[in-house]
This record gives C-alpha cells, sequence and structure tokens, in this order.
C-alpha cells in the first residue's frame, strides 16, 4: 500500500521540512513515531533509505489525527505496506506511515469480513480457512498487506483482489472517514482508481465453502509458486507487467538474463520477472538491472517492459 496522500513531491530536499513542522505532524500520536529511521525492514525488498519520519497509528482515530496535523504542518504522507515497491537509497522526506498496528478482523453477515489494512494477506488466509470462507486461495504467498493488495489491485493467475472487495474505507486527504462502494472503484490490471487518501479497511464478499477443499487449492499453489518463485528471497515480486499476449518472465529468461547481477541485485534464477536482492544490494543497484534487462529485450525482442515495480523516494 504505497500512495501520496498529498501533492507534493516525495524528492525535495531533506531540510524542506522543519524538524519543529515534524514534531508538530506527529504530536500526540498514541502509535509508534520514530524518526530518521532506515525503511528497508518495512518492505518486501529489504531495501530503503531513511525516513524523516516513521509512524504506526495505534488505530483509524490516530490515523485521522495525524493526517489532519499533516495537513496542517504542510507535511507530506507515504504509506508502506504492500509488496511491488522499491525506495530509493535516499529514503522518504516527510512522514511515512506504516499500517501494522490496523490488524483486526471482524465477521459480518453474509460471508462479509471487515479487514484493516494492515492485516497481513498470509493472517487473512488463514483466517478465512478457520471458517471455511472461500474467494482469497489466489493470494497463497503473497506476503502484503490487505490495504496494498488493494491499492495495486493484487492478483495471481488464480483471480485478483477486486474479486473479492465490496467496499473501501478511507482516510481522505482532510483526516475525514469514507467508505467507497467497490461499483464506485474502477479497478484497471494492478491498479486500483481510488481518491487521494489512505486505505484503513476493506470489506471483502467471500463465500461459504469446504475448509478441506480450500486448504488443497492453497496447499496446491504455495507449491507452484514456491516451485516456480524466489518466495524465501527478499523481492518485490513481478517486476515488469506482461506485454500484451506474451509473459515478461519468458522474454527474460529467453534472453538468457535469468542470472544476471549488478552488486547483490539478481534477476531469479527461478523466475526471470523477479529481481531478488542476495543481501545487501542498494535501491542503486536494482534499478541498473531494471535498466539493462530493458535495454536487452528491446534490442533483442523489439519490446519495451514497463514496470510494474513502483519506484519511490530520493537518489
Amino acid at each position: 500500500m504505497h500512495r501520496r496522500v498529498r501533492g507534493e513531491d516525495a524528492s525535495r530536499d531533506r531540510n524542506t521540512f522543519r524538524k519543529r513542522d515534524l514534531a508538530a505532524a506527529v504530536a500526540g500520536i498514541k502509535g509508534a513515531v520514530s524518526f530518521d529511521i532506515g525503511l528497508g525492514p518495512y518492505t518486501s525488498f529489504r531495501i530503503g533509505g531513511p525516513a524523516d519520519v516513521l509512524v504506526e497509528p495505534a488505530d483509524i482515530e490516530d490515523l485521522v489525527q495525524l493526517v489532519r496535523q499533516a495537513r496542517r504542518q504542510r507535511v507530506p504522507i507515504f504509506v508502506v505496506g504492500g509488496t511491488n515497491l522499491l525506495i530509493r537509497d535516499g529514503g522518504i522526506r516527510g512522514i511515512v506511515v506504516n499500517m501494522s498496528a490496523l490488524r483486526s478482523i471482524k465477521d459480518e453477515p453474509g460471508q462479509v469480513l471487515y479487514v484493516e489494512a494492515g492485516v497481513g494477506m498470509p493472517t487473512l488466509i488463514s483466517y478465512a480457512i478457520r471458517r471455511s470462507l472461500a474467494g482469497l486461495e489466489w493470494a497463497a504467498g503473497i506476503p502484503g498487506t490487505v490495504g496494498g493488495c488493494v491499492v495495486m489491485n493484487a492478483g495471481t493467475r488464480l483471480g485478483e483482489m477486486k474479486q473479492s472487495v465490496q467496499a473501501v474505507r478511507m482516510v481522505s486527504m482532510r483526516g475525514k472517514v469514507i467508505d467507497i462502494p467497490s461499483s464506485a472503484i474502477p479497478f484497471e490490471y494492478r491498479r486500483a482508481d481510488l481518491p487521494k487518501g489512505i486505505v484503513a479497511g476493506v470489506w471483502l464478499q467471500l463465500r461459504q465453502g469446504v475448509k478441506a477443499d480450500i486448504q488443497q487449492v492453497v496447499k496446491e499453489y504455495l507449491h507452484y509458486r514456491r516451485e516456480t518463485q524466489p518466495l524465501a528471497q527478499p523481492s518485490a515480486g513481478c517486476v515488469f507487467k506482461n506485454p500484451p499476449k506474451d509473459s515478461a518472465g519468458r522474454l527474460i529468461e529467453s534472453a538468457g538474463l535469468k542470472g544476471m547481477r549488478v552488486g547483490d541485485a539478481e534477476v531469479s534464477t527461478k523466475h526471470g520477472n523477479f529481481i531478488v536482492n542476495r543481501g545487501q544490494a542498494r535501491a542503486a543497484d536494482v534499478v541498473a538491472l531494471i535498466e539493462k534487462v530493458r535495454r536487452i529485450i528491446r534490442r533483442q525482442a523489439g519490446i519495451r517492459l514497463d514496470l510494474e515495480l513502483k519506484i519511490v523516494g530520493q537518489r
């Protein structure tokens, strides 16, 4: 879940936001507040420079207060929580929000779950299985948060997030809580066209199933993904969008690029459309490797690979 909630450029000089403005923006917040902290541990890539301030709101009321105060101080907010994110080595100026404390799940009538944005997809799938609720099997192996999966309309060959979304709860740029029905959200390939703001929760319409059958589908798909994707290594999922009627992974493998490295960034030997962090990769290494792959595919196949990965922050 990585969405700006103000129009300012995250790449401005870090001295733009004075310490007193940042302090005023986070004053009275109940959740954890950390200044000048590296963002690598908060991304699936394990890569990322520092945030001026990292805030983990305790609840939605805390989030509302943060957004309102940040707006008054003219400090931008950026949310982390998805898997298709690379944060540059210079980090992100302003406030970075980690939604991990918003992790409640509530049962509602008609096989509906209300899930807060910070819930991890593995946790949600386990919760659904215990209640014999089907509809999320496609997400087996996705490590991101529910909020991030909504924002990027996460998906696999088995399905997409949009198929289950009934409504989304957001905190607007003005600090108001708004609920948006799925019928009012244009979902696209790896993107949900949401209003500017922060996803706080989502209502998911699932269906009653047989627990053993759901478990079997999840088990089989996890096995497939472990055999074909580098799930045990830090990555951001698929780097490139699939071109029409083709596969980015196939193109990269056909070009003999599996195993290509820049520093500790490597094109996965398991799946050509993954770049993995072999330990100490920098964002600059990943970006350089992306450009090398793009140039070679453009030269050999005449195809421009568009990014599915989002790259943010300062160089």
